[in-house]
């Protein structure tokens, strides 16, 4: 815990010097194409008072939030299935190897084809695209299990939770945390393409019209919003998560 105040002091040190950089830059640039830190915050602010802001990064944090539980959930299941049985790889090899190299721009425009500009449709699109890196990550994992501990536990009697609980899943835990961290990265990417395309909110429809009107203040501020959660999720979620899982091993 002592160690925490000094790691916000670095970090909120990192963001001013890039903030106070970017003045400096729009100033030397002196472009409205080009406008600084301060003008975007403060647009940033008004646009969060207003509603606007929040009503579009509300509707693409559900989007993430869904397409990344049911990604996670779906790829581990079928990662763990190909790692355990030799048929079910054989089956599942060759789609999952098609859905990794198949863009996620062409999922997103056939589900909107085949299923229409649907809510369905964009997030079924995110859910494929993510998919099959983390049934890979799993199954590679799953592979590389520690067999001795398996048969201890076996010798213990330890039953199929406590097993799972107590051996299979701290050695699976990297891998998760691998496949969440990747899982997120590419999400929140996907989404705003899906959004672009055919949703009638979110950030990437509000990028788009802003890009059409040449906005280019409310662009930059509606794409900082969207960076400030992903940094949140990823300081206040993912790495104290990583700590957590990872104390086994000290």
């Amino acid at each position: 815990m002592a160690r925490f105040p000094a790691a916000f002091a670095e970090r909120a040190a990192s963001l001013l010097v890039i903030l106070t950089a970017w003045e400096v830059a729009a100033w030397l640039a002196h472009s409205r194409l080009f406008p600084g830190a301060g003008a975007v915050l403060a647009t940033l602010v008004d646009e969060a008072a207003r509603g606007d802001l929040l009503h579009h990064l509300g509707a693409t944090l559900v989007r993430v939030a869904i397409a990344f539980a049911l990604a996670m959930a779906l790829g581990t299941a079928i990662g763990l299935a190909m790692a355990r049985s030799r048929a079910v790889d054989t089956l599942l090899d060759s789609g999952v190897v098609l859905l990794l190299n198949l863009p996620a721009l062409v999922i997103a425009v056939l589900l909107y084809v085949w299923l229409g500009l649907t809510e369905a449709a964009a997030i079924g699109a995110v859910t494929l695209s993510k998919l099959p890196t983390v049934a890979v990550t799993l199954r590679e994992g799953t592979r590389t299990l520690d067999r001795d501990l398996a048969d201890m536990a076996r010798s213990f009697h330890f039953g199929v939770w406590r097993t799972w609980r107590h051996v299979t899943l701290p050695q699976l835990s990297p891998f998760f945390l691998v496949a969440s961290r990747t899982g997120l990265a590419l999400i929140w990417k996907i989404v705003l393409v899906v959004e672009l395309l055919g949703r009638p909110d979110g950030i990437g429809y509000a990028i788009q019209v802003f890009f059409q009107l040449f906005d280019i203040r409310r662009l930059i501020a509606y794409a900082l919003a969207f960076v400030a959660v992903v940094l949140a999720v990823e300081w206040g979620v993912l790495q104290p998560l990583e700590r957590r899982l990872a104390r086994w091993r000290r």
